[in-house]
């Protein structure tokens, strides 16, 4: 009998396809390890709680505890007391009773679907059940690692999401005007940026770019870069957008444009025209209507109101801030436009 393999490309399209099953197993079989365990926290958790009011075991119970859980499991880990501390303090967040929101059955299923590192962090730097259940929730949809939670919560993700001033209510038909609005934050936090006091639009457009990775996780899932400066031409003249995205869960181009200075009404016409030409250009039948994005350093909230309240194409309106600046003797240092292309290209933007 010949034992001889013919490798063929139905075979390694079929292996590639098997080894993407068995991966997707997997991670399956370690969400349901790491449920069960979380849901034994959980109840570990409620009997601590209990025992501690009901009981007189004293100040000791929990190292009493630890000493006899590692002696009898020495090879599972969890037990220490300091981890014994945070599941007691664990099911206490999500059973605090000021609490507006009724903890119930259901999100203490999803509570259990992330990572325990997760879940320490959550309640180690949300306020609230509210809070927390929407990072939660945020975790499930998009795979945050634990760093990035970190750097969410600490940045004010919750506070900031769906603040912008905005017209989406009146220019885009729902779902699609609620989801936009909940896509766009306010303020914008740019502190992975360092400028000079003086820097002007061309620099903080350079900067953004520089830094592409940090600026797209900052406005968010979705957001795909498309380029900048794009150029386009309307009638006899050329016109450049700042910066062009397309976002892939509202199926629609995102034009960005930057402003250095405070709001001012005439900004909403320019960003108008830029949509339109957008929509008449690059849109297809399948995209939704472009949405504009105007980042400035500050903005009246009724003016900008007021601006938006007559214009016809959705447009959102936020302020971005940075915490980092660039001594002047550096600027010399920053990157050239060149270098900046070069290194979205290694990076295969």
């Amino acid at each position: 009998m010949n034992s001889d393999l013919i490798i063929d490309n139905d075979y390694r399209i079929w292996l590639a396809e098997l080894k993407g099953r068995i991966r997707n197993v997997q991670i399956k079989a370690a969400l349901k390890v790491n449920a069960e365990l979380l849901n034994f926290y959980w109840e570990l958790g409620a009997d601590i709680v209990k025992k501690q009011a009901t009981t007189k075991w004293g100040d000791g119970f929990l190292l009493q505890l630890s000493k006899d859980l590692m002696t009898e499991f020495p090879g599972m880990k969890g037990f220490s007391r300091r981890n014994l501390e945070l599941i007691r303090q664990w099911h206490l967040f999500y059973n605090q009773t000021s609490s507006p929101v009724q903890f119930a059955k259901q999100p203490v299923s999803q509570i259990t679907q992330i990572p325990w590192g997760h879940n320490i962090a959550i309640i180690s730097k949300c306020k609230d059940i509210e809070e927390a259940l929407y990072y939660v929730q945020n975790i499930l949809i998009h795979n945050w690692s634990r760093s990035v939670l970190v750097h969410q919560i600490e940045s004010g993700l919750y506070q900031r999401e769906g603040k912008s001033v905005n017209n989406f209510a009146i220019t885009l038909p729902k779902p699609q005007s609620d989801l936009a609005r909940e896509t766009l934050k306010d303020p914008y936090l740019f502190d992975f940026l360092s400028m000079t006091k003086e820097y002007n639009e061309r620099d903080l457009e350079k900067g953004l770019i520089d830094h592409i990775t940090h600026f797209l996780l900052e406005l968010g899932s979705g957001f795909a870069f498309v380029g900048r400066q794009i150029q386009i031409q309307v009638g006899e003249k050329e016109f450049f957008i700042d910066l062009l995205f397309y976002h892939i869960r509202l199926h629609c181009y995102v034009v960005v444009e930057l402003k250095t200075v405070d709001f001012e009404p005439e900004h909403t016409g320019k960003l108008n025209f830029y949509i339109k030409a957008v929509d008449c250009q690059l849109r297809k039948d399948r995209d939704q209507p472009t949405i504009g994005i105007l980042l400035c350093k500050s903005k009246d909230k009724l003016v900008a109101e007021y601006a938006l309240s007559d214009i016809h194409k959705p447009i959102g309106v936020s302020e971005y801030q940075l915490t980092h600046s660039l001594p002047e003797v550096l600027r010399g240092s920053l990157p050239t436009i060149e270098e900046i292309e070069a290194e979205l290209g290694k990076e295969g933007i």
